[in-house]
């Protein structure tokens, strides 16, 4: 893959944040989600071959299936599709963007060649109170990618130290337990942004009732 230009890099990433099939919403929660940094943050390029785990309503695996353009194939994990990522699609399918239906311990497309990309946003604090074997997850997604090939982990941050249960009753994680499960997998943590902090947040609400944006860490790991 040729070098980065990170002028080129921010031309093209502006074009797909500024995609007509994007919606309202999408726009609007861009305010809190910072996709102008989040893009440069993954990596991604064009051509790529993306896994988006617990893709939700699809804003993620959309803005990574502009991004990677239609050489590239952004497959968006869900254990059962919902009604905000069908209409998504149906309003503007995109050969590109492939739904799966798989379980978390298993996230990965049998027909998905080796992964450039792994991402798993806001939702991994979700899984701890799921049913999942998280090391088997972890070690499934490390499996399924290219030597170099990155995981990025985004997510609501609990206070230092705080027990993996907050994950239920606040929906967020300690950075630290993410990086340690990760990290046993294989994977090397390459990167941490700031971009998402925002030091005003106490990390004591729920982040589905924070008044003011929750206080997310960035990490971006590597297959060696």
């Amino acid at each position: 893959m040729p070098a980065a230009d990170p002028r080129t890099d921010a031309e093209r990433n502006s074009i797909v944040i500024e995609s007509s099939i994007r919606t309202d919403q999408d726009r609007r929660m861009d305010a809190a989600r910072h996709p102008a940094e989040f893009l440069p943050f993954t990596k991604v390029k064009p051509g790529m071959q993306v896994l988006d785990v617990s893709a939700g309503a699809g804003y993620t695996s959309q803005l990574l299936a502009l991004a990677v353009g239609p050489t590239g194939t952004v497959w968006a994990q869900r254990e059962q599709i919902g009604a905000a990522l069908a209409k998504r699609l149906s309003d503007h399918p995109q050969s590109n963007l492939v739904v799966v239906i798989r379980p978390f311990e298993d996230p990965v497309p049998d027909q998905a060649p080796k992964l450039d990309l792994i991402t798993l946003i806001l939702n991994y604090h979700d899984i701890t109170y799921l049913p999942v074997d998280r090391a088997k997850m972890n070690q499934r997604l490390f499996a399924a990618l290219k030597p170099g090939g990155h995981f990025v982990v985004i997510d609501h941050s609990a206070k230092t130290g705080a027990d993996i249960g907050v994950g239920k009753t606040l929906h967020r994680i300690d950075q630290d337990i993410v990086l340690a499960e990760v990290r046993k997998a294989g994977f090397v943590l390459e990167s941490e942004s700031d971009f998402l902090r925002d030091p005003a947040d106490t990390r004591e609400e729920s982040s589905g009732d924070a008044k003011i944006p929750t206080d997310k860490f960035a990490l971006r790991f590597v297959k060696p």
